[in-house]
Protein backbone atom coordinates (compact mmCIF):
# COMPACT_ATOMS: atom_id res chain seq x y z
CA UNK A 1 0.00 0.00 0.00
CA UNK A 2 1.19 3.50 -0.78
CA UNK A 3 0.19 4.98 2.59
CA UNK A 4 3.37 7.04 2.86
CA UNK A 5 2.68 8.90 -0.37
CA UNK A 6 0.97 12.28 -0.21
CA UNK A 7 -2.02 11.10 -2.27
CA UNK A 8 -4.23 8.39 -0.81
CA UNK A 9 -7.18 6.40 -2.07
CA UNK A 10 -9.72 6.28 0.75
CA UNK A 11 -12.53 3.74 0.79
CA UNK A 12 -15.71 4.81 2.60
CA UNK A 13 -18.63 2.64 3.69
CA UNK A 14 -21.89 2.93 5.61
CA UNK A 15 -22.97 -0.05 7.67
CA UNK A 16 -25.99 -0.93 9.79
CA UNK A 17 -29.36 0.78 9.75
CA UNK A 18 -29.73 3.82 7.52
CA UNK A 19 -29.56 7.08 9.46
CA UNK A 20 -30.44 10.64 8.44
CA UNK A 21 -27.18 12.40 7.68
CA UNK A 22 -25.15 9.60 6.10
CA UNK A 23 -24.98 11.47 2.80
CA UNK A 24 -24.03 14.67 4.63
CA UNK A 25 -21.07 12.84 6.21
CA UNK A 26 -19.95 11.36 2.87
CA UNK A 27 -20.28 14.83 1.33
CA UNK A 28 -18.00 16.39 3.96
CA UNK A 29 -15.47 13.58 3.57
CA UNK A 30 -15.47 14.08 -0.20
CA UNK A 31 -15.01 17.84 0.01
CA UNK A 32 -12.11 17.52 2.46
CA UNK A 33 -10.49 14.62 0.61
CA UNK A 34 -10.51 16.53 -2.68
CA UNK A 35 -9.11 19.61 -0.95
CA UNK A 36 -6.20 17.49 0.31
CA UNK A 37 -5.68 15.84 -3.11
CA UNK A 38 -6.92 12.45 -1.94
CA UNK A 39 -9.38 10.18 -3.76
CA UNK A 40 -12.57 8.95 -2.10
CA UNK A 41 -14.24 5.77 -3.36
CA UNK A 42 -17.53 4.34 -2.11
CA UNK A 43 -17.88 0.76 -0.92
CA UNK A 44 -21.42 -0.48 -1.59
CA UNK A 45 -23.54 -2.27 1.00
CA UNK A 46 -21.14 -1.83 3.90
CA UNK A 47 -18.65 -4.56 4.70
CA UNK A 48 -20.25 -6.81 2.08
CA UNK A 49 -18.98 -4.54 -0.68
CA UNK A 50 -15.47 -4.79 0.67
CA UNK A 51 -15.69 -8.59 0.63
CA UNK A 52 -17.27 -8.66 -2.85
CA UNK A 53 -15.20 -5.94 -4.58
CA UNK A 54 -18.31 -3.80 -5.04
CA UNK A 55 -17.28 -0.16 -5.36
CA UNK A 56 -18.85 3.06 -6.62
CA UNK A 57 -17.13 6.33 -7.57
CA UNK A 58 -17.85 9.30 -5.29
CA UNK A 59 -18.30 12.33 -7.54
CA UNK A 60 -19.32 15.93 -7.00
CA UNK A 61 -22.92 14.69 -7.20
CA UNK A 62 -22.60 14.13 -3.45
CA UNK A 63 -22.17 17.86 -2.86
CA UNK A 64 -25.90 18.39 -3.50
CA UNK A 65 -27.08 15.67 -1.10
CA UNK A 66 -26.62 17.31 2.31
CA UNK A 67 -30.40 17.37 2.75
CA UNK A 68 -31.09 13.86 1.43
CA UNK A 69 -31.66 10.97 3.81
CA UNK A 70 -30.40 7.44 3.38
CA UNK A 71 -27.01 6.67 1.89
CA UNK A 72 -25.81 7.03 -1.70
CA UNK A 73 -23.48 4.05 -1.30
CA UNK A 74 -26.12 1.77 0.28
CA UNK A 75 -25.81 -0.04 3.59
CA UNK A 76 -25.94 -3.57 4.95
CA UNK A 77 -25.57 -5.69 8.07
CA UNK A 78 -22.85 -8.12 6.93
CA UNK A 79 -20.34 -9.05 9.61
CA UNK A 80 -16.98 -9.79 7.91
CA UNK A 81 -15.68 -11.36 11.11
CA UNK A 82 -18.16 -14.22 10.57
CA UNK A 83 -16.64 -15.01 7.17
CA UNK A 84 -13.83 -17.51 6.74
CA UNK A 85 -10.65 -15.47 6.28
CA UNK A 86 -12.77 -12.31 6.15
CA UNK A 87 -9.99 -10.04 7.38
CA UNK A 88 -7.47 -11.47 4.92
CA UNK A 89 -9.97 -11.08 2.08
CA UNK A 90 -10.48 -7.43 3.01
CA UNK A 91 -6.72 -6.89 2.98
CA UNK A 92 -6.44 -8.59 -0.39
CA UNK A 93 -9.26 -6.57 -1.95
CA UNK A 94 -7.88 -3.32 -0.60
CA UNK A 95 -4.51 -4.12 -2.13
CA UNK A 96 -6.03 -5.21 -5.45
CA UNK A 97 -8.02 -1.97 -5.70
CA UNK A 98 -5.17 0.24 -4.40
CA UNK A 99 -7.22 1.34 -1.39
CA UNK A 100 -4.86 2.73 1.24
CA UNK A 101 -7.27 3.13 4.14
CA UNK A 102 -10.92 3.04 5.16
CA UNK A 103 -13.53 5.27 6.73
CA UNK A 104 -16.32 3.23 8.34
CA UNK A 105 -19.57 5.00 9.25
CA UNK A 106 -21.65 3.04 11.72
CA UNK A 107 -22.73 2.15 15.23
CA UNK A 108 -21.44 -0.23 17.88
CA UNK A 109 -21.22 -3.25 15.58
CA UNK A 110 -19.55 -1.40 12.72
CA UNK A 111 -17.06 0.30 15.00
CA UNK A 112 -16.37 -3.00 16.73
CA UNK A 113 -15.43 -4.52 13.36
CA UNK A 114 -13.37 -1.43 12.57
CA UNK A 115 -11.40 -1.85 15.80
CA UNK A 116 -10.75 -5.52 15.01
CA UNK A 117 -9.51 -4.59 11.53
CA UNK A 118 -7.27 -1.92 13.06
CA UNK A 119 -5.80 -4.53 15.41
CA UNK A 120 -5.02 -6.62 12.33
CA UNK A 121 -3.07 -3.90 10.58
CA UNK A 122 -5.78 -2.34 8.42
CA UNK A 123 -5.65 1.45 8.38
CA UNK A 124 -9.10 2.63 9.35
CA UNK A 125 -10.99 5.55 10.88
CA UNK A 126 -14.54 5.34 12.23
CA UNK A 127 -17.43 7.80 12.31
CA UNK A 128 -20.09 7.21 15.00
CA UNK A 129 -23.61 6.78 13.63
CA UNK A 130 -26.79 5.62 15.35
CA UNK A 131 -30.22 7.07 15.99
CA UNK A 132 -30.12 5.31 19.39
CA UNK A 133 -27.40 7.68 20.69
CA UNK A 134 -25.97 4.77 22.69
CA UNK A 135 -22.29 5.09 21.81
CA UNK A 136 -19.97 6.08 24.61
CA UNK A 137 -17.15 8.60 24.07
CA UNK A 138 -19.45 10.96 22.19
CA UNK A 139 -22.20 13.21 23.54
CA UNK A 140 -24.46 12.83 20.50
CA UNK A 141 -24.41 10.63 17.42
CA UNK A 142 -25.70 12.01 14.16
CA UNK A 143 -29.23 10.95 13.29
CA UNK A 144 -30.42 11.08 16.90
CA UNK A 145 -31.68 14.65 16.72
CA UNK A 146 -33.58 13.94 13.51
CA UNK A 147 -35.09 10.71 14.83
CA UNK A 148 -36.38 12.17 18.08
CA UNK A 149 -37.80 15.13 16.18
CA UNK A 150 -39.74 12.72 13.95
CA UNK A 151 -40.95 10.71 16.96
CA UNK A 152 -41.99 13.88 18.79
CA UNK A 153 -43.93 15.13 15.79
CA UNK A 154 -45.71 11.78 15.47
CA UNK A 155 -46.71 11.76 19.13
CA UNK A 156 -47.92 15.35 18.90
CA UNK A 157 -50.27 14.19 16.14
CA UNK A 158 -51.38 11.10 18.05
CA UNK A 159 -52.50 13.28 20.98
CA UNK A 160 -55.42 14.63 18.99
CA UNK A 161 -56.83 11.21 18.12
CA UNK A 162 -56.26 9.88 21.64
CA UNK A 163 -58.10 12.85 23.11
CA UNK A 164 -60.92 12.67 20.56
CA UNK A 165 -61.68 9.01 21.23
CA UNK A 166 -60.97 8.78 24.99
CA UNK A 167 -58.20 6.34 24.20
CA UNK A 168 -54.79 5.30 25.51
CA UNK A 169 -52.26 4.99 22.70
CA UNK A 170 -49.00 3.10 23.23
CA UNK A 171 -46.27 4.31 20.86
CA UNK A 172 -43.31 2.02 20.18
CA UNK A 173 -40.02 3.80 19.53
CA UNK A 174 -36.72 2.38 18.34
CA UNK A 175 -34.13 1.55 21.00
CA UNK A 176 -32.80 -1.97 21.40
CA UNK A 177 -30.70 -1.69 24.55
CA UNK A 178 -31.14 1.94 25.55
CA UNK A 179 -34.03 4.34 25.93
CA UNK A 180 -32.52 7.66 24.84
CA UNK A 181 -34.93 8.12 21.94
CA UNK A 182 -37.97 7.22 24.00
CA UNK A 183 -36.83 9.42 26.88
CA UNK A 184 -36.12 12.53 24.82
CA UNK A 185 -39.11 12.33 22.48
CA UNK A 186 -41.38 11.31 25.34
CA UNK A 187 -40.39 14.32 27.44
CA UNK A 188 -40.59 16.63 24.41
CA UNK A 189 -44.10 15.52 23.48
CA UNK A 190 -45.42 15.41 27.04
CA UNK A 191 -46.43 11.75 27.15
CA UNK A 192 -47.82 10.37 30.39
CA UNK A 193 -45.64 7.28 30.80
CA UNK A 194 -42.14 6.54 29.51
CA UNK A 195 -40.99 2.91 29.43
CA UNK A 196 -37.30 2.27 28.82
CA UNK A 197 -35.01 -0.74 29.38
CA UNK A 198 -32.74 0.99 31.91
CA UNK A 199 -35.43 1.94 34.42
CA UNK A 200 -38.44 -0.29 33.69
CA UNK A 201 -41.75 0.62 35.27
CA UNK A 202 -44.04 -2.24 36.24
CA UNK A 203 -47.45 -2.66 34.65
CA UNK A 204 -48.93 -1.84 38.04
CA UNK A 205 -47.18 1.54 37.95
CA UNK A 206 -48.35 2.22 34.41
CA UNK A 207 -51.90 1.29 35.31
CA UNK A 208 -51.74 3.59 38.33
CA UNK A 209 -50.72 6.51 36.10
CA UNK A 210 -53.68 5.86 33.79
CA UNK A 211 -56.14 5.41 36.68
CA UNK A 212 -55.13 8.77 38.17
CA UNK A 213 -55.78 10.51 34.84
CA UNK A 214 -59.19 8.89 34.46
CA UNK A 215 -60.07 9.85 38.04
CA UNK A 216 -59.43 13.47 37.05
CA UNK A 217 -61.68 13.11 34.02
CA UNK A 218 -58.75 12.94 31.58
CA UNK A 219 -59.84 9.81 29.78
CA UNK A 220 -56.93 9.55 27.38
CA UNK A 221 -53.15 9.15 27.54
CA UNK A 222 -50.01 8.53 25.53
CA UNK A 223 -47.40 5.97 26.54
CA UNK A 224 -43.96 5.91 24.91
CA UNK A 225 -42.14 2.58 25.03
CA UNK A 226 -38.73 1.52 23.74
CA UNK A 227 -38.83 -1.51 21.44
CA UNK A 228 -36.35 -3.26 23.75
CA UNK A 229 -38.44 -2.70 26.89
CA UNK A 230 -38.89 -5.99 28.75
CA UNK A 231 -36.85 -7.84 26.13
CA UNK A 232 -34.53 -9.53 28.65
CA UNK A 233 -37.50 -11.11 30.42
CA UNK A 234 -38.87 -12.55 27.19
CA UNK A 235 -38.33 -16.01 25.76
CA UNK A 236 -36.26 -15.04 22.72
CA UNK A 237 -34.40 -18.26 21.94
CA UNK A 238 -36.34 -18.96 18.76
CA UNK A 239 -36.47 -15.42 17.40
CA UNK A 240 -34.69 -14.40 14.21
CA UNK A 241 -31.25 -12.78 14.63
CA UNK A 242 -28.91 -10.90 12.30
CA UNK A 243 -25.20 -11.55 11.69
CA UNK A 244 -24.29 -9.66 14.84
CA UNK A 245 -26.64 -11.76 16.97
CA UNK A 246 -29.33 -9.10 17.39
CA UNK A 247 -32.90 -10.28 17.69
CA UNK A 248 -35.48 -8.74 15.35
CA UNK A 249 -37.44 -6.80 17.95
CA UNK A 250 -40.32 -6.18 15.56
CA UNK A 251 -41.44 -9.69 16.48
CA UNK A 252 -41.66 -8.79 20.17
CA UNK A 253 -44.79 -6.62 19.70
CA UNK A 254 -44.12 -4.84 22.99
CA UNK A 255 -46.50 -1.93 22.29
CA UNK A 256 -49.31 -4.28 21.30
CA UNK A 257 -48.80 -6.42 24.40
CA UNK A 258 -48.93 -3.39 26.69
CA UNK A 259 -51.98 -1.97 24.96
CA UNK A 260 -53.85 -5.27 25.23
CA UNK A 261 -52.93 -5.65 28.90
CA UNK A 262 -54.21 -2.16 29.72
CA UNK A 263 -57.43 -2.77 27.79
CA UNK A 264 -58.06 -6.00 29.67
CA UNK A 265 -57.09 -4.84 33.16
CA UNK A 266 -58.66 -1.37 33.04
CA UNK A 267 -61.53 -1.94 30.59
CA UNK A 268 -60.49 1.03 28.45
CA UNK A 269 -59.99 1.65 24.75
CA UNK A 270 -56.36 1.30 23.65
CA UNK A 271 -54.30 1.24 20.48
CA UNK A 272 -50.69 0.36 19.68
CA UNK A 273 -48.69 2.37 17.15
CA UNK A 274 -45.24 1.29 15.93
CA UNK A 275 -43.37 4.25 14.45
CA UNK A 276 -40.84 1.89 12.89
CA UNK A 277 -38.57 2.94 10.07
CA UNK A 278 -40.18 6.34 9.63
CA UNK A 279 -37.93 7.40 12.52
CA UNK A 280 -34.78 6.88 10.47
CA UNK A 281 -36.05 8.22 7.15
CA UNK A 282 -36.21 11.56 5.40
CA UNK A 283 -33.92 14.58 5.48
CA UNK A 284 -31.62 15.19 8.45
CA UNK A 285 -32.32 18.07 10.81
CA UNK A 286 -30.23 21.24 10.69
CA UNK A 287 -28.41 20.13 13.84
CA UNK A 288 -27.51 16.78 12.28
CA UNK A 289 -26.40 18.38 9.00
CA UNK A 290 -23.92 20.57 10.87
CA UNK A 291 -22.74 17.69 13.06
CA UNK A 292 -22.31 15.40 10.02
CA UNK A 293 -20.24 18.05 8.27
CA UNK A 294 -17.99 18.45 11.30
CA UNK A 295 -17.54 14.69 11.70
CA UNK A 296 -16.76 14.11 8.02
CA UNK A 297 -14.17 16.86 7.87
CA UNK A 298 -12.50 15.63 11.06
CA UNK A 299 -12.43 12.02 9.85
CA UNK A 300 -10.45 12.95 6.75
CA UNK A 301 -8.15 15.05 8.93
CA UNK A 302 -7.45 11.89 10.96
CA UNK A 303 -6.74 9.94 7.77
CA UNK A 304 -4.50 12.70 6.43
CA UNK A 305 -2.46 12.75 9.64
CA UNK A 306 -2.47 8.92 9.70
CA UNK A 307 -4.20 8.75 13.09
CA UNK A 308 -5.84 5.40 12.46
CA UNK A 309 -7.88 3.43 14.98
CA UNK A 310 -9.72 6.60 16.00
CA UNK A 311 -13.00 8.37 15.36
CA UNK A 312 -14.21 11.98 15.57
CA UNK A 313 -16.41 12.63 18.58
CA UNK A 314 -18.68 15.44 19.76
CA UNK A 315 -17.62 16.56 23.23
CA UNK A 316 -19.69 19.51 24.38
CA UNK A 317 -19.52 21.85 21.40
CA UNK A 318 -16.16 20.61 20.08
CA UNK A 319 -15.20 17.78 17.74
CA UNK A 320 -12.37 15.74 19.22
CA UNK A 321 -10.76 12.42 18.34
CA UNK A 322 -11.08 9.32 20.51
CA UNK A 323 -9.75 5.79 20.18
CA UNK A 324 -12.14 3.24 18.72
CA UNK A 325 -11.25 0.80 21.48
CA UNK A 326 -12.50 3.30 24.05
CA UNK A 327 -15.66 4.07 22.09
CA UNK A 328 -16.85 0.44 22.00
CA UNK A 329 -16.06 -0.59 25.57
CA UNK A 330 -19.66 -0.21 26.69
CA UNK A 331 -22.99 1.18 25.59
CA UNK A 332 -24.05 4.61 26.80
CA UNK A 333 -27.24 3.92 28.72
CA UNK A 334 -29.73 6.40 30.17
CA UNK A 335 -28.28 7.74 33.43
CA UNK A 336 -30.19 8.27 36.65
CA UNK A 337 -30.13 12.07 36.40
CA UNK A 338 -31.82 11.95 32.99
CA UNK A 339 -34.36 9.45 34.27
CA UNK A 340 -35.16 11.72 37.21
CA UNK A 341 -36.39 14.33 34.72
CA UNK A 342 -38.81 11.81 33.22
CA UNK A 343 -39.97 10.65 36.66
CA UNK A 344 -40.76 14.22 37.66
CA UNK A 345 -42.85 14.72 34.51
CA UNK A 346 -44.71 11.44 35.12
CA UNK A 347 -45.21 12.34 38.81
CA UNK A 348 -44.10 8.96 40.12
Amino acid sequence: MKIDNSVMKIGILTSGGDTPGMNAVIRACYIKAIALNHELIGIKYGWKGLLDNNFIPITDEIEDLIDVGGTLIKSGRTNPLNRDNGIELIKKNMLTNSIDCLIAIGGEDTLGVAQKLHENGIRIVGIPKTIDNDLTSTDYTFGFNTAISIATDAMDKLKTTARSHDRVIVIEIMGRHTGWMTLHSGIASGVHAILIPEFPLSMAQVEDIIKKRYTLGKNWALIAVSEGFGFQESNNETLETDEFGHVNLANMNISKRIAETLATNLSISTRAVVLGHIQRGGPPSAFDRVLCTQLGLKAVDLVNSKEFGKMPSLRGTKIESVKLVDAIKRLKTVDFRSWEVAKSIMKI
